[in-house]
């Protein structure tokens, strides 16, 4: 039995212009939902269902591993198309991977507070209880009318709202069934339901200009900042722009060199007095770089990955360590870094990385340049910021 992600995401948006891929806290907005399903450990598979070649670039250019993209039809891709006919047309298409016991999520992009600790939740509620069908709500704590007559309370015995219990709303975020029983039911959810139930800023979902503002403050306020809270308990660095200044050079015999700074060197020192793990993810493989490793007595040692190899190297140390991606600190400077600069706890880059990377939502931006002691000056910070950091 497998866990399917199904992600709907035409390019027809009439209020916001493409807005799957529109930015939103520094990325496009797709990715907030597709990073969450990637790190999910309950989703096996990802399919995006779209009938724009843009937004299937974007989405491909995250080098997500767990993403299919699905070329839906233009007839289910109308502002009149159901998204159950989207759901039913991948369903029913001979390319479908999913099978009749599967799992199978719908998850919505315009919800982008959604994270994956929320999908594996969600996905156990629905596993282990007596459900045909989940959805995620939060809880509404407003007194709604129809036009003379209130609807959730007794008029004669006002509740005050502390002691209002108040009422579940759809935010839209996640829907639960399996594959047989959505054809069964041409419905994205069968009786009797779970409701999964979610933090009240998850209600807002991204469909008109406002929204976006709005959004941007709620992802950056509850999402972003709350990353940043966990104490570090994994250190890791790149090599090159970072412990090194990028520069490349080489002996008469053709050796290659790197200059690295015995600062730095003292920040892992620092690091490991205080009880953090360390380590180096690069994508280079070379000696130079295992030796400087070994001097500085490193925990772990990661060559020859990039892009998401070098998160998901992370997240193979974290299960090691037994710790959240949360607990991690990194700093990189180029954009084979992204997906790990965004999804750690806290994040950094020298002061002359790239600007893309500087662009990043939360991203610390040091003083010092790569191979200047910037891993000293960061290394300074988080044992600042752990000593402030109650246990």
């Amino acid at each position: 039995m497998a866990v399917i992600a199904f992600v709907p995401a035409r390019g027809g948006s009439k209020s916001i212009h493409l807005k799957n891929i529109k930015s939103f806290c520094g990325q496009p907005l797709i990715f907030w939902v597709l990073k969450g399903l990637q790190e999910s450990k309950e989703v096996d598979s990802i399919v995006l269902a779209t009938d724009s070649f843009d937004i299937e670039k974007v989405a491909l250019s995250f080098k997500f591993n767990k993403i299919i993209v699905y070329n839906r039809k233009l007839e289910n891709a109308k502002d009149s198309s159901s998204t159950e006919s989207v759901i039913l047309e991948y369903l029913r298409h001979p390319d479908s991977i999913a099978k009749q016991n599967d799992i199978f999520l719908l998850v919505q992009a315009t919800s982008p507070f959604t994270l994956a600790s929320d999908f594996d939740n969600a996905i156990d509620l629905f596993v282990n209880n007596n459900c045909n069908g989940l959805l995620s709500c939060t809880v509404f704590k407003r007194f709604i009318w129809n036009n003379d007559r209130a609807l959730n309370y007794d008029i004669k015995v006002r509740p005050r709202r502390q002691e209002f219990k108040g009422v579940h709303l759809e935010n839209g975020a996640i829907y639960i069934s399996t594959v047989n029983k959505i054809m069964a039911s041409e419905c994205r959810i069968s009786e009797p339901i779970c409701i999964y139930e979610m933090p009240e800023h998850t209600m807002y979902e991204l469909d008109e200009p406002l929204d976006w503002l709005i959004g941007e403050k709620i992802m950056q306020e509850f999402v972003l900042k709350k990353q940043q809270k966990s104490k570090i308990k994994l250190f890791v660095s790149d090599v090159d722009g970072v412990l090194t200044d990028s520069g490349m050079y080489y002996s008469e015999k053709g050796d290659e060199l790197k200059k690295f700074n015995t600062r730095d060197g003292k920040a892992f020192e620092l690091l490991k007095s205080t009880g953090i793990k360390t380590a180096i993810v690069t994508s280079e493989k070379t000696d130079i770089v295992s030796r400087r490793g070994l001097k500085l007595k490193l925990d772990y040692i990661v060559q020859g990955v990039t892009g998401i190899e070098k998160l998901e190297a992370i997240k193979k140390i974290c299960d090691s360590e037994k710790i959240q991606v949360a607990e991690v600190s990194y700093i990189g400077d180029d954009i084979n870094c992204i997906n790990a600069l965004l999804s750690v706890g806290l994040a950094a880059c020298p002061n002359d990385a790239e600007e893309e990377i500087k662009q990043l939502p939360n991203i610390l931006i040091l003083s010092k340049d790569g191979g200047a002691g910037v891993v000293r000056e960061f290394a300074n910070y988080i044992i600042k910021k752990n000593n402030c950091v109650c246990e």
